[in-house]
């Protein structure tokens, strides 16, 4: 009998240290949606996975390829998805529609996009102003890029949708719709740049915000809110702590970015990223370490950049009585 009892109080314990480590599981679980996972623009979400800053912030982070930041701001309204690791300006969008959305740590503090020409296309396009009635590749229609390139088109004069455009993806498809002439132009991010242009050489690029003179010579700023962490005013509420770790682990990982070189950040990202050819990324990687934000602040005149970009062509923006202050909190940093 009292081996039986013996016996009975372990399996009790047992039981009772299954269910709290389950309850702490349940408690930590956190699935992120990337809008496109092996672009660069959002290598801090996979970086910080690949170095352990997420489990040793006691997270359990999925990370969810999405393609596009449209699509992951989709999956975020559908509730497959807590967090979106995707551009600011979809916060700001979100508010034009009544519906709140808060961006809570920034990764990028350059756009990184680039407007290049097909190598394939038909069309004499020498500028912008050459693109009415051209197919323009954009990673899905919605996304940043979609909103970038109609920028564009209105800062030159047309409509904002004087351009066809069509959704080519990211990564190897957008790389693939270039090669092929499949669209005239696109707007794309690295490593795709670097790679289609070590396939067919030096492109013709239209506008290019990868550098702070790009941005100046585009935006007239120096600072803009690019790719950043964001969710639901109500999921932050619930699960302040768990977004408090989410940004500490980013600002962690973007210290990493800046203290190594791109070959050991290269060394850390999934081999496949590459696309064949690991030269090739890491020098994107080099070329992008500039745009990487070095503490995670996300700064009043780089989310008013965003905001001015989306009110040009976005009357539902444009009449809106947007309030910058509440799609963005500095309040979840590391202090």
């Amino acid at each position: 009998m009292r081996r039986l009892i013996t016996v009975l109080l372990a399996v009790l314990a047992l039981v009772s240290c299954t269910s709290g480590a389950d309850q702490l599981d349940a408690g930590t679980r956190v699935t992120i949606g990337v809008g496109g996972q092996p672009l660069l623009v959002y290598l801090p979400t996979t970086l910080a996975e690949r170095l352990g800053f997420y489990r040793e912030a006691g997270l359990q982070v999925k990370l969810e390829d999405l393609q596009s930041g449209s699509k992951a701001l989709q999956a975020l309204q559908g509730g497959s998805v807590d967090v979106v690791s995707g551009y600011y300006d979809h916060t700001i969008q979100m508010q034009a529609k009544g519906r709140e959305a808060t961006a809570f740590v920034s990764m990028l503090r350059l756009p990184s996009l680039a407007l290049a020409v097909s190598p394939k296309t038909g069309r004499s396009i020498t500028s912008v102003a050459d693109l009415e009635g051209a197919t323009v590749g954009v990673t899905s229609p919605g996304s940043s890029t979609d909103f970038f390139l109609k920028h564009l088109l209105v800062q030159h004069g047309m409509a904002a949708d004087a351009a066809r455009i069509s959704g080519i993806g990211g990564d190897a498809s957008a790389v693939a719709a270039m090669e092929q002439g499949r669209v005239d132009a696109a707007v794309m991010v690295e490593p795709s740049i670097s790679v289609l242009q070590q396939r067919v050489g030096p492109l013709r690029i239209l506008a290019d915000t990868r550098t702070v003179d790009g941005l100046k010579s585009e935006f007239g700023v120096d600072n803009y809110t690019a790719s950043v962490l964001y969710s639901t005013g109500e999921w932050q509420a619930k699960n302040a702590d768990t977004a408090r770790k989410l940004a500490g682990a980013i600002v962690r990982t973007l210290q990493w970015i800046e203290q190594h070189s791109a070959t050991e950040i290269a060394d850390r990202m999934p081999s496949e990223y590459s696309a064949g050819n690991r030269e090739i990324y890491i020098q994107a990687i080099e070329q992008t370490k500039e745009s990487f934000s070095k503490d995670g602040v996300i700064h009043a005149d780089g989310a008013g950049a965003a905001y001015a970009v989306l009110a040009r062509f976005n009357p539902e923006v444009a009449q809106a009585k947007i309030d910058l202050g509440k799609t963005y909190s500095n309040d979840y940093l590391p202090r």
